[in-house]
């Protein structure tokens, strides 16, 4: 992805995931991050989960950050799944 100091909190999104349990509420919570980046381009700086359940099987979270600009944000190790 990209050194996150380079990148601004300067919009907000929302995101949320669910799973039959919480090694997989993981899984899909990093796939719901990715398909962000692949989608737009977003690069999540902040990131605040709420989990819901106990134990959780679903989440919420509010991600701040921006759109990656390969003039500004050093390009690092492309992430294309989770597994």
């Amino acid at each position: 992805m990209t050194d996150l100091r380079t990148v601004r909190p300067i919009a907000e999104r929302a995101v949320s995931a669910s799973a039959a349990d919480p090694p997989e509420l993981v899984v899909a919570f990093l796939t719901a991050l990715l398909q962000q980046f692949a989608e737009d381009g977003f690069v999540a700086r902040r990131i605040a989960v709420r989990p819901l359940g106990t134990p959780p099987t679903s989440l919420v979270a509010a991600l701040s950050g921006e759109t990656f600009d390969p003039d500004r944000h050093p390009a690092r190790t492309e992430v294309k799944a989770v597994t």
